[in-house]
C-alpha cells in the first residue's frame, strides 16, 4: 500500500509539473499572478484561458488521448459506470457578469436544473435569485432544464452568461476583488483507481480566509513557482493505537509539601583550609536605644507637622476662595453701580432731549411742569424780596415773560403737530396696506394678501405718487391720468371734486403755469384724495382703522358727554383709570386743564409702573394686579402713600425710585409692596423673612402705609376682589372708609366715596 501511494503521489506531481507548462497559475496549491500588461482586468488566469477560442477544443483532444491511453479493461470498467451515474456526474461552469465580465467558475452537478444554480450564485452574489438570468450562446435559458439537456458533457466545461433584471437595484458584483482571485476554483486531478486504472476528478478548490503558512517546500527556477511539501497539504498520519496511554496528567505534575525543620542542639563547624577574605566587611556599632514612648512620640510630632501644613495648604486654599468671591463681589457690585449710573445719565439725557425737541403730549408736558416749578421760584423770590410798588412791577414782568413762554411753547406745538399729522398719514396708510399676518403650525410668519389689502396698497402707491413734488410734466399728467381713471369707477359729489380739480390742473398745466402757482391746487387734489382713502366705501380696509364708525346705527354704542367741552365723544377719546370706569373729561379737555392749571409730568410715574410690570411678569407669568393700575393710580401710591421718597434711605429722586415686594413670597400688590432706591432692592430682595431683618417700628410704618393703600383700593371694584381682608381689629376698623382726597399743588382731585361695609 505504501509503494502505490509513493506510486500516486509522483503521477500526480507529474501531471500538476504538465499543468504547471501549460499554464503557470496551476501550480499544486498556489498560484503565480501574471504580469499586469497582459493580464485582462476583472479576470484571471484561468478565466483568461477559458475565455480563448481553442480553450474547448485543447479539452478535446486531452479527454481523446485520455480515452485512448486507457487499457480496455478500464474502458469497459467505467462505462457501465457513466450509464448508471451520469445524472450525478459534475462540470465546470464559467459564469460571465454582464455587463462588468467577471468570471465565477463553479463545479455543478449536470443533473440539477437552473434553478438551482441560480439559488447558489445568487448565495454568492447576495441577491434574490428572481432577479437573476442566464442564458447560453446568446439564448435565455430557461429555469427547468438541466445541463445535461443543454448538452453538457461530465466533467467537461461550459460558459454561460448571466445579468440582472433590475441592474440599478441589485447590480452583480464579485464578493472579493479580482486583485485577489489570482486561483482558479475547480480543477480537474486524475487519480489511480485501482491498478491501470486512472479517473478524472474535479476538485473545487476552498479559498481560506487568511494566508496558508509556509511549512516547507521548493521553487521552480524556471517559472519561479513554490510547491508546498505534501505535510503542510495533507492531514498528519494518526498513530497506530497500542492499547497503552502514554500521555497522563500524573505523569507531568508534582505534588510540593512544606515542612519546617528545627535542629534540637545549636552547634556549629569549623571549616579548615578556607580563606575568607575581609575587604568587604563593615564595621557595625549599636546605636542609642528607642523606647516605645520616644517612638510614638516622635510619630506624634511627624503626624502634627503633616497636620500643620495640610492645614495651612487648606487655609490658603480658603483664603484663595474667599479673595476670588470677594473680587467677583466687588465686580458684580461695580457693573450694577455701572450700569445705574448709565442707566441714570441715559435717563437725564432722555429728559434733556425731550426738552429740547419735544415731540409728544408727555414731552410738552416736562416743559410746562419745569415752567411751572421756574414761574413759582421766581414768584417765592419776589414776595420774599420786594414790597409795594416794586413787587408788583416784578410781578407784572413776569407774568409778562411766562406769556412769552407758553407762546414759544405754542408755536413749536403747532410745528410739530404739522409734522406729525405726515407721519400719522403714512402710519395709517401703512396698517391699511398691511398683509394679515399668523404663526403657522411649523413656528413661521405666515403672510397673506387680501383684495381689500391690495386694493388699500394700490391707493397708497397712487396717494404716495401725487405727494412728489419734483416730477416733470409727463409724470405728474400721467399719474393725475391714473388717478382720474381711478376715481370714476364710483360717482358721488366727492369723485367729481376730485375730476374737477385734476382736469383745472391739467389745463393750468397746458398752458405752462408755473409749478410754484398750482401748490394749493395740488394740496386740494391731495387732500380729497386722502378722504376718498379713508371712505370705507371706496376703500374697505379702512373701515377696521376709523375710530368713528361710520354706520349712523353704531354712533350711539360707547358714546359719552364730555363735561369740559360738552361734546358727544366716542370711549376711546376718554383716558381710562382704575379708581373709575372712565373720566369725565376727555383726553384733550384733560390735557388743556394739565396745561393751564397743575401743570404736572406723569412720565416718571409711568416708568415706575413699566418697571414694576416687567419684574412681575418674570417673577410670575400670570400676575393681574400691576396691569390693572394705572399711571393715576402708581401717582397715588407715590406721592400720598410713601411720600415720594425712598422707605429707607428718604431719597427722593423720582427716577431712581422703584417698586418692590414687601414679602418676596407673595405677589405685588399696593398692601404688599415698598418704595426703595435701585441701590436698595437688591439687598432687600435677598431677605427671607423681613420680621427678622427690620426692627419693630420700622415694620409698623411699613404696615400703616399697607392699610392706607387697602383703604384706597377698596373703594375700586376691580380691585376689592384681591384684598386680602383681615380682622377689623387688626385693621383698626379701616373697613369704613371716607371720600380720599388727593391734593396736588394747589388743585385737589375728590375720588368717588365708598359705601360702608
Amino acid at each position: 500500500m505504501s509503494e502505490r501511494g509513493e506510486d500516486e503521489e509522483q503521477e500526480v506531481k507529474a501531471d500538476e509539473e504538465d499543468n504547471t507548462e501549460t499554464n503557470p497559475q496551476a501550480g499544486g496549491g498556489t498560484a503565480e499572478q501574471p504580469p499586469e500588461d497582459d493580464r485582462e482586468p476583472g479576470s484571471d488566469g484561468e478565466e483568461a484561458r477559458a475565455d480563448s477560442p481553442s480553450s474547448d477544443a485543447l479539452e478535446t483532444v486531452e479527454d481523446a488521448e485520455t480515452q485512448a491511453d486507457l487499457p480496455d479493461d478500464a474502458k469497459q470498467f467505467r462505462e457501465p459506470q457513466r450509464k448508471e451515474d451520469v445524472e450525478n456526474s459534475t462540470a465546470t461552469v464559467k459564469v460571465v457578469l454582464v455587463p462588468e465580465g467577471h468570471v465565477m467558475t463553479v463545479a455543478f452537478t449536470i443533473g440539477l436544473r437552473i434553478q438551482e444554480l441560480k439559488r447558489h450564485l445568487a448565495s454568492e452574489l447576495r441577491v434574490p435569485a428572481e432577479v437573476l438570468q442566464i442564458s447560453l450562446d446568446g439564448k435565455v435559458v430557461e429555469e427547468q432544464q438541466s445541463l445535461m439537456e443543454l448538452g453538457v458533457r461530465p466533467h467537461s466545461s461550459t460558459r454561460m452568461e448571466m445579468s440582472s433584471t433590475d441592474p440599478t437595484t441589485h447590480p452583480l458584483r464579485p464578493l472579493r476583488p479580482p486583485e485577489h482571485d489570482n486561483m482558479p476554483d475547480v480543477i480537474t486531478v486524475r487519480v489511480q483507481t485501482d491498478e491501470g486504472v486512472f479517473q478524472e476528478v474535479v476538485v473545487e478548490i476552498e479559498r481560506p480566509p487568511q494566508q496558508k503558512p509556509f511549512l516547507g517546500g521548493y521553487r521552480h527556477r524556471l517559472t519561479e513557482v513554490e510547491y508546498h511539501h505534501a505535510a503542510a497539504q495533507t492531514l498528519p498520519r494518526k498513530r497506530p493505537d497500542r492499547g497503552v496511554s502514554i500521555f497522563s496528567c500524573s505523569t507531568q505534575t508534582v505534588e510540593l509539601k512544606s515542612r519546617a525543620q528545627q535542629c534540637p542542639v545549636d552547634a556549629f563547624t569549623q571549616m579548615t583550609s578556607c580563606y575568607i577574605s575581609c575587604m568587604n566587611d563593615k564595621l557595625v556599632t549599636p546605636g542609642n536605644y528607642i523606647t516605645a514612648e520616644e517612638y510614638h512620640d516622635k510619630r506624634l510630632r511627624a503626624v502634627i507637622r503633616l497636620q500643620s501644613f495640610a492645614r495651612g495648604w487648606l487655609a490658603r486654599q480658603a483664603v484663595d476662595r474667599l479673595k476670588r468671591e470677594r473680587e467677583r463681589r466687588l465686580a458684580w457690585l461695580d457693573m450694577q453701580e455701572r450700569r445705574r449710573r448709565e442707566e441714570k445719565e441715559e435717563q437725564l439725557r432722555d429728559r434733556r432731549q425731550r426738552w429740547m425737541n419735544p415731540q409728544r403730549r408727555e414731552d410738552f408736558n416736562l416743559l410746562y411742569q419745569a415752567l411751572e416749578k421756574w414761574r413759582c421760584e421766581e414768584e417765592q423770590q419776589i414776595k420774599s424780596s420786594l414790597r409795594g410798588a416794586e413787587r408788583k412791577a416784578a410781578l407784572c414782568s413776569l407774568l409778562e415773560q411766562e406769556t412769552q413762554l407758553i407762546t414759544a411753547i405754542g408755536r413749536h406745538h403747532i410745528a410739530v403737530q404739522h409734522n406729525n399729522y405726515d407721519k400719522a398719514i403714512t402710519n395709517l396708510l401703512d396698517k391699511s396696506a398691511a398683509a394679515h399676518r399668523w404663526l403657522g403650525a411649523d413656528g413661521r410668519l405666515i403672510e397673506m394678501d387680501s383684495q381689500h389689502t391690495i386694493r388699500a396698497r394700490e391707493l397708497q402707491d397712487l396717494y404716495n405718487s401725487i405727494n412728489l413734488t419734483p416730477v416733470s410734466q409727463e409724470q405728474r399728467l400721467h399719474t393725475l391720468m391714473t388717478l382720474k381713471h381711478t376715481v370714476k369707477e364710483h360717482k358721488c359729489q366727492l369723485t367729481q371734486d376730485i375730476v374737477d380739480l385734476i382736469d383745472r390742473e391739467v389745463d393750468l398745466v397746458t398752458r405752462g403755469i408755473k409749478a410754484a402757482k398750482l401748490e394749493g391746487l395740488r394740496k386740494r387734489i391731495s387732500t380729497l384724495f386722502l378722504q376718498y382713502i379713508k371712505t370705507p366705501m371706496f376703500n374697505p380696509k379702512m373701515a377696521k382703522l376709523l375710530k368713528v364708525p361710520q354706520n349712523p346705527s353704531q354712533l350711539k354704542n360707547n358714546m359719552l358727554l364730555c363735561q369740559g367741552c360738552q361734546r358727544y365723544l366716542h370711549s376711546t377719546y376718554f383716558s381710562p383709570s382704575a379708581s373709575t370706569h372712565l373720566n369725565s373729561r376727555c383726553r384733550d379737555c384733560t390735557g388743556l386743564d394739565n396745561i393751564a392749571r397743575s401743570r404736572n409730568d406723569n412720565s416718571c410715574y409711568k416708568n415706575i409702573l413699566r418697571r414694576l410690570r416687567a419684574d412681575e411678569l418674570r417673577l410670575n407669568e400670570e400676575a393681574k394686579i400691576p396691569f390693572l393700575l394705572q399711571v393715576e393710580d402708581v401717582r397715588y401710591l407715590v406721592k400720598v402713600v410713601w411720600s415720594s421718597c425712598s422707605a429707607l434711605n428718604a431719597s427722593s429722586d423720582l427716577y431712581n425710585l422703584v417698586f418692590v415686594r414687601w414679602e418676596r413670597k407673595r405677589d405685588w400688590s399696593p398692601w404688599n409692596c415698598i418704595l426703595l432706591s435701585k441701590e436698595e432692592t437688591s439687598a432687600h430682595l435677598e431677605e427671607e423673612d423681613v420680621y427678622k431683618a427690620y426692627e419693630a417700628p420700622f415694620i409698623c410704618r411699613i404696615e400703616h402705609k399697607h392699610m392706607l393703600a387697602r383703604r384706597h383700593f377698596r373703594q375700586i371694584s376691580v380691585m376689592a376682589e384681591y384684598l386680602d381682608y383681615q380682622p377689623d381689629a387688626a385693621l383698626d376698623n379701616q373697613f369704613v372708609s371716607k371720600p380720599i382726597t388727593m391734593t396736588t399743588g394747589k388743585h385737589a382731585t375728590d375720588t368717588t366715596p365708598s359705601s360702608t361695609h
